[in-house]
């Protein structure tokens, strides 16, 4: 495992960004695992402005992304797929049809779940999976629990999580209770692992995940038996694993 420092938020994006493009241009056909949220949106802006200089070129790329909620649609604009398109393919020559994210209008939890997995085993499986994780050590939609899920399957959406989001629509019943997220052993199967964190929230959980140990109770705590994992922090993310000497 290696970890790069970063100074703040804006540096870890950079840093994180030199290392997903060095992937693109070693392999342009390479099959990315993104995510969403906050901690990303800084790396796509820098991989975004790389690629209109020239240095970079998605047209040979296929994605496969970690998670989307179960009930919406691709153009609800609180979906995964919908925030993949604006903050990164609408920008790149990325072909969308080798773009690819849980279908959230799949009813059927078992089918949808079935499909992505034949997904991602008929692109070839993963060369590198860019992950962020949780104030609680989640990854995707892997929550802490009983025992590490293995493949895709349907989540319920913890209260918080459901709270957290309503803000977001007009009323509770449209808030998503459910969504389908790659399992452990989907994102462990990736060949490259890029994990970033950033901001005082992540230091427990990001020295839990990488030093605590390999527990369900700490999802992505699992990571450390993966050969090629890549850890992007700032300093606040990494203060409680410097506190501890262990950097």
């Amino acid at each position: 495992m290696i970890i790069y420092e970063g100074k703040d938020y804006q540096d870890v994006s950079r840093k994180a960004a030199n290392i997903m493009s060095a992937q693109i241009i070693m392999k342009p056909n390479a099959v990315l695992g993104l995510a969403t949220g906050s901690t990303p949106v800084g790396m796509y802006k820098q991989l975004i402005e790389w690629y209109k200089k020239g240095d970079l070129d998605f047209s040979q790329i296929t994605s496969v992304n970690l998670d989307e909620y179960k009930g919406l649609s691709g153009d609800n604009d609180q979906s995964y797929r919908y925030f993949m398109n604006m903050n990164l393919f609408d920008h790149v020559n990325i072909d969308k049809t080798r773009t690819y994210v849980p279908n959230g209008l799949e009813e059927d939890s078992d089918k949808a779940c079935a499909d992505y997995n034949e997904v991602i085993r008929n692109v070839g499986g993963i060369d590198m999976q860019l992950l962020g994780i949780g104030g609680n050590g989640h990854i995707g939609f892997n929550e802490p629990g009983e025992a590490f899920e293995k493949e895709t399957h349907c989540v319920d959406l913890t209260e918080s999580t459901i709270k957290a989001n309503a803000r977001f629509f007009e009323s509770m019943d449209e808030v998503p209770k459910q969504a389908y997220t790659m399992g452990i052993k989907n994102i462990m199967a990736a060949k490259k692992i890029l994990l970033v964190a950033t901001g005082s929230a992540k230091a427990d959980a990001l020295y839990k995940s990488l030093y605590g140990p390999i527990t369900p109770n700490v999802p992505a705590s699992i990571l450390q038996l993966h050969q090629d994992v890549t850890v992007v922090a700032d300093e606040d993310a990494l203060s409680l694993i410097k506190e501890k000497g262990l950097l």
